[in-house]
């Protein structure tokens, strides 16, 4: 299946010159929804996850059914002030300025297996934070996920673990 079909673009959005990759068609269609979550599932399963860790807030749609399926845990990372409890801050550096990402202080038991899932890798800043974040718990990143790659931007070259997604787009 061709799930570009299923991904709808949307020009000058959230500003103008970008081409948003919308996800929200892919989702509402069953089938290719499905086909999403099980090339996923068995992209990730020789991993061994103990956890899926899922990015704010369209990494929450893919991560919690992965988790379902590849029958573990499921966790947040979130933007700042979204966590109740004590939680963990990473600041990390973006193109102009900064952003930070929490993750609840006891979330993950040090050790545990991570796999860390996004719906969209860019520049690949957001998703090298989490798996720093998730270091920074004790947790052992085994790899990351997402459906759709931006590989013209070269995001893959700032993770240092293993990463797969099931759409690239060349330009």
């Amino acid at each position: 299946m061709d799930l570009k079909n299923h991904i709808r673009g949307v020009p000058d959005f959230p500003r103008q010159g970008i081409l948003f990759y919308d996800i929200s068609t892919l989702l509402a269609h069953a089938e290719a929804w499905r086909h999403t979550v099980e090339a996923l599932t068995d992209a990730l399963r020789p991993h061994r996850p103990d956890l899926i860790v899922g990015i704010e807030s369209r990494g929450f749609l893919v991560s919690a059914p992965l988790a379902y399926c590849l029958g573990c845990g499921f966790v947040m990372v979130r933007k700042k002030g979204k966590l109740p409890g004590a939680i963990i801050p990473h600041t990390y550096d973006l193109e102009y300025g900064t952003d930070t990402i929490e993750i609840q202080a006891d979330a993950v038991t040090p050790g545990r297996r991570v796999v860390i899932v996004d719906d969209l890798l860019a520049t690949g800043g957001t998703l090298a934070a989490a798996i720093r974040l998730v270091r920074m718990v004790g947790g052992d990143v085994t790899a990351a996920a997402c459906i759709i790659e931006l590989a013209f931007l070269n995001g893959r070259a700032r993770l240092d673990v293993p990463f797969t997604s099931v759409v690239s787009y060349d330009s």
